[in-house]
């Protein structure tokens, strides 16, 4: 799973990294070679190895969990706050709801959040840091200027803010999230488009008459992707966080049961029954730091000066 993972992941690099002018099958071999050295590099890392162990384990319990699971999340007929055993491993909460049902439904939640709100924001970073790092001038120094001002914003108060005026459904903290987590990736990508930009395959690129965007997203971006796709693992990270703290504030969704929501729930019942929180928390804790691993192995597999260190 980890190899095929690794190899889904160098070919849509190399593919599109690769020179319009060549042949079929020196992609093919350049992308085989290519995910060999990324995959070699990449388990270098073990910790990362771990993570990404974590992360393949977390997506199996969200994909297959719900519907493997003995009880509905939603059922309510089993005794309340009875301590975890063999029937019910994570113990049962309040309302007599099954707490490893809850806990399989809440990673498929918590993991939706962080993948939509992490492309989210890294699609509008992308965006904006293309277009600031090709134009440059004075395009570049307002979109810059934009970005630093969004970068000021306090990100959680302002999910909070938001979440207290427009209500804390699924969509809206994902879309709230996706918002506010887009500068560093802006910025990321315009530095690669700065350096970029200068090179002679852009030059040549011009000389033929190719048009500006599609010299952006065609010829340089796919050059510069690699941060990106870096920063959209932190972002999970984050967006799973964020998620998680509005719902144990009550600001998120209350009608589904996120890891988040779970915690909020136990909040009053932390003494006597103490599994109701520490088993959605140990779901935030490995997931963030599972995407945290992953995103410091593929910094350190994709970039050459790390990997000359």
């Amino acid at each position: 799973m980890l190899e095929a993972l690794a190899f889904g992941l160098a070919t849509v690099l190399k593919i599109c990294s690769c020179n319009n002018n060549a042949t079929y099958q020196e992609k093919e071999w350049n992308v085989t070679s290519e995910w060999k050295e990324i995959w070699v590099n990449y388990r270098q890392n073990k910790l990362a190895v771990v993570g990404l162990i974590v992360v393949c384990s977390l997506l199996a319990i969200a994909t297959a969990g719900p519907s493997l699971s003995p009880y509905s999340s939603r059922e309510i007929d089993l005794p309340p706050l009875s301590s975890p055993s063999l029937k019910n491993p994570m113990g049962t909460d309040d309302l007599g709801r099954d707490v490893f049902s809850g806990f399989m439904l809440g990673a498929k939640l918590s993991l939706l959040v962080g993948f939509l709100a992490a492309i989210t924001s890294t699609i509008i970073g992308i965006i904006v840091g293309s277009i600031a790092g090709y134009c440059g001038g004075r395009i570049d120094n307002v979109m810059m200027r934009f970005t630093d001002v969004f970068m000021t914003i306090p990100q959680f108060v302002f999910a909070l803010v938001i979440a207290a005026l427009f209500g804390g459904s699924l969509w809206n903290v994902i879309w709230v999230i996706g918002v506010l987590y887009w500068p560093s990736t802006a910025r990321l990508i315009r530095a690669e488009f700065l350096s970029l930009k200068e090179y002679e395959f852009v030059k040549a690129a011009r000389a033929l008459g190719m048009r500006d965007m599609e010299i952006i997203f065609g010829e340089i971006l796919p050059n510069a992707i690699s941060p990106a796709i870096v920063n959209a693992s932190l972002s999970v990270a984050s967006a799973i966080l964020v998620e998680a703290g509005l719902s144990f504030l009550g600001l998120g969704d209350m009608t589904l049961r996120s890891w988040g929501a779970m915690l909020h729930d136990a909040q009053t019942f932390m003494r006597e029954a103490w599994w109701m929180a520490v088993f959605p928390g140990l779901g935030i804790f490995f997931a963030t730091w599972g995407f945290n691993s992953v995103g410091e192995g593929l910094n350190a597999a994709l970039n050459p000066r790390l990997r000359e260190r």
